[in-house]
């Protein structure tokens, strides 16, 4: 953490909080600027008193002499400029020193988290708002590590529910082989005809007996969706420590209803089962049906009860759902908590992904498929390909462009904060202009045809004051930056921090393409420049690991 070491090592020369340091709202007006009228207030001192001892104290003493260029006093504030060679040399040496580590921390200590995403529903499509969910879950778990957490990913799968009955109700009439589609037709169906929601309880009856044709048909069926789950999880490369399945927790459910009926914790009304929390504003929790069948909370007790004898040490287990669950979520912890579980358990929320003309739903069978989507944009990008590489081949072609559809795909999930809608337009998502995908990719490309151009090898020559523009040096200021961005992205839960992040150092590295001829000049100045780009190409690639995003040596 650069900047912050050297906020300390100022703040503790001058005798102030390092905290008080803040950058500007401009750059070219400092490096950090420090309130004055504050610090004079706290010290009983004219703030022209207070800023002439600070700048006394700079210029006696020789460390803070060789780390800052010089101070200004703008308006209320005490400016400081930081000799740019010093930080050029320091920020190059950590970033070459530590690689694909750089800007890593040890702040979590090593605690044990487990973040549950892809709770999807076997019988239903894995549509793009899935997407987001394993997404968003697999950055969090790098972030998380990034920042000295041992933190794990598990998926949670619903192939019990009675969704599974509603497919195969339709499934069994030959309605189609498109399980998603069976689901929303027996939806519809149901609407027009109440008597089939018998059916489909009969259906559900035999699933849950785990005897019978109904009960054969949904292993078929639920085979048929996990194959599907696992294309999708391979071409993301999403890999889980654990899979829990509803199918296999539900039983040990049903115990622990039963222990927390006994306990007091939950308590009968009706003929079912609910968990009162008007006392702690939390309202009313059904737990299971006046019929005796279960509703989510039965199986997510289990769930929690598994990963605590999964995970030893787990103190913070993280849930990845959408907004519409925020209270579920707090119901379901304060029952644990009652129940003396030491996980604490923390709801994600995201908002949902609509599309230009409107809102998708499983149940009215508009949700788009992730391998429909995945399809198009690929072919879009075959497309475009072939005209910027008449000389490759198909098979090239065809790998090239699956590799960028996924990372077109997560990007689009990515650069959004959780708590703002995505409006996914596929047209602006293949764009090599503008926020997406392609605009950083093709940077990180652009860099490494620079470097193989010049035969770069890593060799670590380099000399901060050869570094001199005022665009090299605003680079290198963003290069520090780096490791305050990781921490903040996993303060506030929000991987848009670091996309944000790579779009300003590829903005900034595309205009500093046009305004230096890089690969001219004396050699040790090209050594310099060379170990510079290719500094900014692991930070790129650091950040870009931490999306769960694979850079291309070629586009």
């Amino acid at each position: 953490m650069c900047l912050q070491e050297i906020k300390k090592i100022i703040a503790q020369k001058l005798d102030i909080d390092s905290q008080s340091l803040i950058y500007p709202q401009n750059h070219a007006w400092g490096d950090f600027s420090l309130p004055i009228f504050k610090l004079a207030k706290e010290n009983n001192l004219s703030p022209d008193l207070i800023t002439k001892k600070l700048q006394d104290k700079i210029l006696s003493d020789k460390e803070l002499s060789s780390i800052l260029l010089k101070t200004e006093i703008v308006g209320a504030y005490l400016n400081f400029f930081l000799k740019p060679d010093y930080l050029a040399n320091k920020i190059l040496t950590d970033v070459l020193k530590y690689k694909d580590k750089y800007g890593w921390n040890n702040l979590g200590q090593k605690k044990v988290t487990v973040f549950e995403f892809s709770n999807v529903n076997t019988h239903k499509d894995f549509h793009i708002g899935h997407l987001r969910n394993i997404c968003f879950g697999e950055a969090m778990v790098n972030i998380f590590k990034a920042n000295g957490f041992c933190s794990y990913p598990v998926s949670y799968i619903n192939d019990f529910g009675i969704h599974t009955a509603k497919a195969i109700w339709s499934y069994k009439r030959l309605y189609s082989k498109d399980l998603n589609k069976c689901y929303a037709e027996t939806v519809k169906q149901m609407n027009d005809n109440p008597k089939i929601a018998e059916e489909v309880s009969l259906i559900m009856a035999d699933i849950e007996k785990h005897q019978g044709k109904n009960y054969y048909l949904w292993k078929k069926t639920r085979s048929i969706s996990l194959k599907e789950f696992n294309e999708v999880y391979k071409k993301n490369n999403i890999k889980f420590k654990k899979t829990y399945f509803e199918s296999q927790v539900i039983n040990k459910g049903f115990k622990i209803v039963k222990k927390l009926i006994d306990d007091n914790i939950l308590v009968k009304s009706q003929g079912a089962i609910i968990a009162d929390l008007e006392i702690y504003q939390l309202g009313v929790l059904p737990i299971i049906r006046q019929d005796g069948t279960a509703l989510y909370p039965v199986a997510d007790l289990a769930l929690a009860e598994a990963k605590e004898l999964n995970f030893k040490g787990l103190r913070d287990s993280y849930i990845v759902v959408d907004i519409r669950q925020s209270l579920y979520f707090k119901q379901l912890a304060k029952i644990l908590s009652l129940a003396g579980y030491q996980q604490k358990i923390n709801h994600l929320p995201y908002e949902f992904i609509t599309l230009p003309d409107g809102m998708m739903s499983s149940r009215l069978g508009n949700a788009i498929s992730y391998f429909s989507l995945y399809e198009k944009i690929k072919d879009c990008l075959i497309i475009e390909t072939k005209k910027r590489h008449e000389n490759w081949s198909d098979k090239k072609i065809e790998k090239n462009c699956q590799s960028l559809a996924v990372a077109i795909l997560k990007f689009e999930m990515l650069k959004v904060s959780p708590a703002k809608i995505i409006t996914f337009d596929i047209n602006e998502a293949v764009k090599f202009d503008g926020f997406n995908a392609l605009y950083i990719l093709y940077g990180l490309v652009r860099i490494k045809s620079l470097l193989k151009k010049a035969k770069f090898k890593n060799n670590n020559k380099f000399n901060g004051k050869f570094l001199d523009t005022k665009i090299e040096q605003d680079l290198i200021f963003h290069l520090a930056k780096y490791p305050e961005v990781i921490i903040r992205s996993q303060q506030q839960y929000d991987q848009s921090e670091i996309v944000k992040y790579l779009f300003e150092l590829f903005q900034m590295f595309n205009d500093y393409y046009q305004q230096v001829k890089i690969l001219s000049g004396d050699p040790k100045v090209l050594d310099t420049r060379l170990n510079f780009i290719y500094s900014l190409s692991l930070v790129a690639i650091n950040a870009l690991n931490l999306l769960g995003i694979k850079p291309l040596n070629e586009i």
